[in-house]
């Protein structure tokens, strides 16, 4: 679920050319998801890593995470039982 949900955002994402060359890299819908390359490449691994990011803390944080291209990443607010 996790690297689908990766998936369709970066099919998502919107590339820029920025004024001293490098790119930047946004995503429609994860709002502060921004990533900067020197290449397109080196861009896309960065969204990559600032999405798992970004992902991470909302959940740490208890927050949801909103549905793109029909995948979601459902969090549980139930208590976790651990049996010894």
């Amino acid at each position: 679920m996790f690297a689908e949900y990766i998936a369709v955002a970066l099919e998502r994402a919107k590339y820029k050319t920025l004024e001293d060359g490098t790119y930047a890299a946004t995503v429609e819908g994860l709002r502060g998801v921004i990533a900067i390359g020197d290449t397109i490449e080196e861009c896309r691994r960065d969204l990559i890593e600032v999405i798992e990011g970004w992902v991470a803390l909302r959940l740490r944080m208890g927050r949801t995470i909103p549905p793109i291209g029909g995948q979601m990443i459902a969090v549980s607010t139930e208590p976790i039982a651990i049996v010894e």
